[in-house]
């Protein structure tokens, strides 16, 4: 027989949005990391990692991406995507975790967080967004569905993969990607990543 273990119980409402927020990051783990790569109309380059990412079907392949507000105000990465309907989707490998952090503060919408972090670009071929060119992992996806989440600041992104890309030597013979090669980071509770 399995051991049960007293409860704790908890309403989002008694806990109130900080807490909520810290309890549900905290046992949604580990949660894959999106790091995006998006344009602006204009030209404007945008990299921003989210923990808030998932897939949602496998043909034709799409992936959802959740994007908060900061400070009211839609997040530099749902703008571009609202404004072009293209972005790139990286995993984030062990190597690249320190830069991918970087990415994730709060810079203004003229900051190219590509120049901030120092990382190198590759072009995409389906979409305009750029490639990290050391990333393990890239999908160049076309914007299908924007969804306000209700009563939230959140918006769900969900996007077709039009293009995957793969380091070389990840792939194994029957298809699948090799995960103690690709290394890849995820998301915990706070500042905790595994």
């Amino acid at each position: 027989m399995v051991e049960t273990y007293p409860m704790l119980s908890f309403t989002p409402e008694a806990l109130g949005p900080r807490d909520a927020y810290r309890l549900l990051i905290s046992v949604l783990v580990p949660r894959p990391i999106a790091w995006v790569s998006s344009l602006g109309a204009q030209g404007s380059r945008n990299l921003a990692p989210f923990s808030f990412f998932g897939g949602v079907g496998n043909y034709p392949p799409t992936i959802m991406i959740s994007i908060g507000q900061r400070r009211g105000r839609p997040k530099d990465t749902l703008h571009n995507i609202q404004e072009t309907g293209e972005f790139v989707v990286h995993i984030v490998d062990e190597a690249l975790a320190p830069a991918m952090n970087l990415t994730s503060g709060e810079y203004g919408y003229e900051v190219d967080e590509f120049e901030l972090a120092q990382l190198a670009t590759a072009p995409s071929l389906t979409v305009r967004p750029p490639r990290l060119a050391a990333a393990p992992v890239a999908l160049e996806c076309k914007l299908s569905q924007l969804i306000p989440v209700e009563d939230t600041t959140y918006t769900m992104v969900l996007g077709r993969v039009l293009h995957f890309h793969v380091r070389a030597g990840l792939l194994r013979p029957n298809g699948l990607v090799d995960a103690d090669l690709l290394r890849p980071v995820a998301r915990l509770g706070g500042d905790e990543y595994a």
